[in-house]
């Protein structure tokens, strides 16, 4: 019922998405439907939490692997996605039998507001879903701390992250957490040079790079490089930035100066550094626009090679050989999500393996679905939401034993 509720108001829901966020009009209409399709998911496949019988080795004997919920679960949204953030871990709790609390963003609160107005609408129980906007770190310590928090469940920062896993480990409560990404793209010169340039600028300036998924460093073949580079650079410059509510807009703002700021310091370290850089300026215009901007030729010491921008940057540089692709690839802490565009089955199925990341999108850059799981490993997290494993995570196991 949620999930029809919100596909009936998705005019309604995109506009507290763009009014919020600024995100271009066609790209809230889509956050809707994936968040809708989030609950939908849980919905059916929370009725399909089976346990397992497994032989006994005695005549007489039960022996069964049970599924229960975890327990109470706190959870912390990032917002850059303020209704897909909510609804997964909304969702995958109640669909796996958890109440939940839930601090929104303050950046985008509207979005949960509305989603939790909606929830209740459809018959949700009092008290499994509450949600709350204000003081973050007051809120944070208390849910922290409370001995009914069974699980944490946060999206964010891995910096932040590691501070709430180990507050929350320390009290024996589950970190579920989905933290930062650097996400590599290679690019192997057997492509379609114009079509991968294509997609690859739409997928680098969804939501203005503000997504923790976004393909940042780009790597491509040498063979291809400067062609690939000179595409990209011509695309970004035609890339049309405005306000969301424009049909015509296919980047909007970023969402506070701060991140103005942010794009400013990793394009001055990288200028300093003598990268070409093309964009890289905030636009001369009312609201937080900056250019799309392409860092070419970069090093592995410059800033934005390391440091994930969370914004309109794409890098790029050049390898040779597959193995120097791999280790460029995992050389950071980062493992999110990695990308491979290549036309040899071979080399595809030999980066899948070898691509340290929660997830590995070969020849496509779609990465969260409803149905499939999504999270990170290293730097990049604990457990993933979605899927059937987004409810597991939301689950105890129990062996019970009978005769």
């Amino acid at each position: 019922n949620i999930a029809q509720t919100m596909r009936a108001r998705k005019i309604e829901l995109a506009e507290l998405i763009t009014l919020e966020l600024g995100k271009p009009w066609a790209e809230s209409l889509a956050e809707v439907e994936q968040a809708a399709g989030m609950w939908e998911w849980a919905a059916e496949e929370g009725k399909r939490a089976y346990g397992r019988i497994v032989p006994p080795r005695e005549d007489g004997g039960r022996q069964m692997v049970l599924r229960e919920p975890l327990g109470p679960i706190a959870a912390f949204g990032s917002w850059n996605a303020p209704l897909i953030t909510p609804s997964r871990k909304m969702a995958g709790a109640l669909g796996a039998g958890c109440s939940i609390v839930m601090k929104a963003s303050e950046e985008v609160p509207a979005c949960g507001l509305a989603l939790v107005r909606i929830a209740y609408e459809c018959g949700l129980p009092e008290g499994a879903l509450s949600l709350l906007i204000g003081d973050a770190a007051m809120i944070s310590e208390r849910l922290l701390d409370s001995p009914i928090i069974r699980g944490i469940s946060f999206t964010g920062s891995t910096q932040i992250g590691k501070m709430l896993s180990a507050r929350a480990v320390s009290q024996m409560k589950r970190p579920i957490m989905e933290l930062g990404g650097h996400a590599p793209v290679l690019i192997f010169d057997d492509v379609d040079l114009e079509e991968t340039v294509k997609t690859a600028i739409s997928a680098k300036f969804r939501n203005s790079g503000q997504i923790c998924i976004c393909p940042t460093r780009f790597m491509v073949q040498k063979k291809i490089y400067a062609d690939f580079k000179a595409m990209m650079i011509e695309l970004a410059g035609k890339h049309r930035v405005g306000d969301g509510f424009d049909p015509d807009a296919q980047m909007g703002p970023l969402v506070s100066p701060r991140r103005v700021a942010a794009m400013d310091g990793l394009v001055a370290d990288a200028r300093q550094r003598g990268l070409p850089v093309t964009g890289g300026n905030a636009l001369d215009r009312a609201g937080y626009f900056y250019a799309p901007t392409i860092i070419a030729d970069a090093t592995i010491d410059a800033r934005v090679s390391n440091d994930e921008p969370f914004g309109p940057i794409a890098v790029l540089s050049s390898f040779e050989t597959y193995d120097e692709a791999i280790g460029l690839a995992n050389r950071l802490p980062m493992a999110l999500a990695g990308y491979v565009h290549s036309s040899n089955v071979h080399t595809i199925n030999r980066a899948i393996d070898d691509i340290e990341a929660g997830s590995v999108i070969c020849n496509g850059w779609r990465v969260s679905l409803p149905e499939t799981p999504f999270g990170g490993i290293k730097d990049s997290g604990f457990f993933s939401e979605g899927g059937v494993e987004g409810l597991q995570a939301f689950q105890n196991v129990k062996f019970a034993y009978m005769k």
